[in-house]
């Protein structure tokens, strides 16, 4: 449900939360954290940085860091930079009548409730909550 660019993002958030005293990190050690290609991580920490999520500090201790605390950084807010996250009731098979409680296709009622658990994930969510989590499995 969520895309290879979402995920790399919230990597590398999570990887930013967990820094010690909020310290910045460079583009290429969140790669190396993250197994993101670097090419890459640099085009999705950009993003983040003119979304207002990330911090960008120039020079030899420069690097990313969060421009704000991450218990305020929704995931919603992450997702929604790179991909459309559907609060509608389209289709799951692509049908071009409508497709609703009332003329529903067989997949109709299953999807709507993984759509909303999905969203629901997403909007309640920060990266707080994925950083905490994090560190309860690493055993810490």
């Amino acid at each position: 449900m969520i895309s290879a660019t979402s995920e790399y993002a919230l990597r590398a958030l999570v990887s930013l939360a967990d820094a010690e005293g909020g310290a910045a990190k460079q583009a290429r050690e969140l790669a190396l954290e993250t197994k993101v290609p670097p090419s890459y991580l640099y085009k999705i920490l950009t993003s983040l940085r003119r979304a207002g999520i990330l911090a960008g500090t120039r020079g030899h201790r420069g690097g990313y860091s969060l421009a704000r605390s991450p218990r305020e950084i929704r995931l919603f807010e992450v997702v929604s930079l790179f991909e459309v996250v559907r609060h509608n009731d389209s289709c799951l098979l692509g049908r071009s009548e409508p497709c609703d409680d009332n003329h529903a296709c067989s997949a109709h009622d299953e999807w709507k409730r993984v759509r909303q658990v999905y969203n629901d994930f997403l909007t309640a969510k920060t990266i707080a909550d994925l950083a905490a989590t994090d560190r309860r499995d690493h055993g810490e």
